[in-house]
């Protein structure tokens, strides 16, 4: 006989699983406690790193069902989820997400369902990367300076850049400016693709 399990997840200590278990026992689903796993942890933490969810996959058997709420229960990333709905396939155990009106996402429908997510997500990704390089496209066009602001003046570079000829230390340099070692030492790169260039 299958065994239920839910995976319960919120982001801080701040907020509780308690609805999460609510819903899933609302939709029908009889889950004994001890197989009830809450855990607070980032989504954007892959499920695989998270150790509550670790633990479960050590429990879980050929023919038991996880139940989660929504797919960001899972993860926050497409295809950290989709990856966790393959392993989980790959050990014979079905996944339902509520949101999905309960869809065991292992199956042909399931699966379905999860390409379509994943082609969504990177059609939303590309997306993102092609309105920001025409934002960069346009402001190089206007003349704007793109990227992070220098951390040092023209004048603060070249000081750097005698400093560090007579030898004096990152730490030293970056110490006296107020700015990071790497910042220095970027400043040292920078002449190199200066001057090899």
């Amino acid at each position: 006989m299958s065994r239920i399990f839910a995976y319960a997840r919120v982001s801080t200590t701040d907020q509780t699983t308690v609805n999460q278990a609510a819903e899933i026992a609302a939709a029908g689903f009889a889950v004994e406690p001890h197989r009830i796993i809450a855990e607070t942890v980032s989504g954007s933490v892959a499920a695989s790193e998270r150790p509550g969810f670790s633990k479960l996959m050590d429990r879980l058997e050929t023919g038991d069902v996880l139940i989660v709420t929504k797919l960001d229960r899972l993860g926050r990333n497409a295809m950290d989820v989709r990856a966790t709905v393959e392993a989980l396939a790959a050990r014979g155990v079905r996944v339902h997400c509520l949101a999905l009106g309960g869809v065991d996402l292992t199956s042909p429908a399931g699966k379905m369902t999860m390409g379509v997510i994943a082609a969504v997500a990177e059609f939303e990704r590309d997306l993102i990367i092609e309105r920001t390089q025409a934002g960069l496209k346009r402001a190089r066009a206007e003349g704007k300076t793109v990227g992070r602001p220098a951390a040092l003046t023209p004048d603060q570079r070249r000081d750097v850049l005698a400093r560090r000829a007579a030898g004096e230390s990152l730490g030293v340099i970056a110490k006296h400016y107020g700015v990071s070692r790497a910042a220095i030492q970027r400043v040292g790169k920078s002449q190199l693709v200066t001057t090899s260039a």
